[in-house]
């Protein structure tokens, strides 16, 4: 137990808490057992670290541990946690739960077994969790962390911070927010920047290797957790790989599934099924018409990558930007707002606002007749009438 003490201190020590994510006042912290997911390199491990060294004593209660660390191969989880309850422990922070073998059934023998316990855990494997948020679903809590907003980029980078605005103050007090923005710094020039290299954390450590490292995450997921978790065909691997490279460089990616399942050798159902994989691992976001009933073999109107930092690592040389303007768009908006198709526009939030997205010379004719109806230009520095940057949908968290 104190070599995990020693190492948990170390972690600490190391740890810079100038710039913490606002989502840490926003989770539950005293919950019994509380689950943060996200795709990797999205700073879950950070986020539970800072939470621990700005609001929890250092006196032998609390205590992280990651459990990718090769020491816990050999180690009982639920033996383990019995043990630091036995010397005082009252906060057990459990990273990278996914790693260890089993992790659900131990977590529900802790949770029963010691009522004074308090569990948090992350996990990157989304579609693990994914699988297992049935059999946690009495007792869990879970929170989805995304990667960095253009907002939270800014902050972290130390051009400029401010508090997140709501999607009603970004139509209705654009104005306003446009000013004080472009007082203190030029956002577009700090936008181009974010849309390649802003979206994962990990370009703090080292921005020369970030395509690497986000290619190395897309790698995992297609080449282990897919067949492993999803059945999918190893052989089909390198064609998912390379259907992500043509979603990158479309503008943007409207599917043609028939066409599309002739072309890797694999049949319709098959590949749809494959497609809405693609998005519970949260390599894509698939658009639809509709909210509600959207089943495995339904065909997506739209489907974009996740993130444009994605589509920069697949694609630095043919990256589209107008794709890119819309996969911002769908990324920022889509983890707070509903998204789905329209019959004219490109979205429809919260099945109220139509937007339009595109250049700053784009004309807004196709929305003029609908109400609340906005237009979305890249590339201009403040909004005017119902014309608003895109770059402004980047501070919504």
């Amino acid at each position: 137990m104190n070599l995990y003490f020693e190492k948990f201190h170390n972690r600490l020590s190391a740890l810079s808490t100038e710039y913490v994510r606002d989502i840490i006042h926003t989770i539950p912290w005293n919950s019994r057992l509380l689950g943060i997911t996200g795709a990797r390199g999205t700073g879950k491990s950070t986020l539970l670290l800072q939470y621990i060294k700005l609001n929890l004593p250092l006196n032998g209660t609390v205590l992280y541990v990651s459990l990718d660390d090769l020491a816990f191969a050999n180690i009982n989880l639920s033996e383990f946690a019995a043990a630091f309850v036995q010397n005082g422990g009252q906060h057990l922070f459990l990273d990278e739960v996914h790693k260890y073998p089993e992790w659900v059934i131990h977590l529900k023998n802790i949770y029963d077994s010691q009522p004074g316990l308090k569990i948090t855990f992350t996990g990157s494997s989304l579609l693990n969790i994914l699988d297992s948020r049935a059999d946690l679903s009495r007792r869990a809590l879970i929170f989805k962390m995304q990667g960095l907003s253009f907002r939270e980029y800014l902050g972290i980078k130390g051009i400029y911070k401010t508090e997140k605005a709501s999607l009603s103050d970004i139509l209705f007090n654009f104005s306003d927010i446009t000013t004080e923005v472009n007082s203190k710094t030029r956002p577009i020039q700090h936008f181009n920047k974010y849309l390649t290299h802003g979206y994962y954390p990990f370009f703090l450590e080292d921005d020369f290797w970030y395509h690497q490292r986000v290619q190395n995450v897309v790698n995992m997921i297609l080449e282990v957790e897919l067949p492993m978790l999803r059945r999918v065909d190893i052989n089909s691997t390198f064609r998912l790989k390379q259907l992500l490279g043509i979603i990158a460089v479309s503008a943007p990616f409207i599917p043609n599934v028939s066409a599309l399942s002739q072309k890797p050798g694999i049949n319709r159902n098959t590949l749809l099924t494959y497609l809405h994989y693609l998005e519970d691992a949260a390599l894509t976001k698939n658009l639809n018409r509709d909210l509600f009933g959207v089943s495995l073999l339904q065909k997506p109107e739209k489907i974009f990558l996740d993130n444009t930092n994605l589509a920069a690592a697949l694609a630095p040389e043919s990256m589209n930007r107008g794709n890119a303007r819309e996969t911002f768009f769908a990324n920022q908006l889509g983890y707070q707002h509903k998204l789905t198709f329209p019959k004219t526009g490109d979205f429809i939030v919260d099945e109220k606002y139509l937007f339009e997205i595109g250049g700053k010379n784009k004309s807004k004719k196709q929305i003029t007749s609908q109400s609340d109806a906005f237009m979305v230009n890249d590339d201009i520095e403040f909004g005017f009438g119902k014309t608003l940057p895109l770059w402004l949908f980047g501070f919504l968290y």
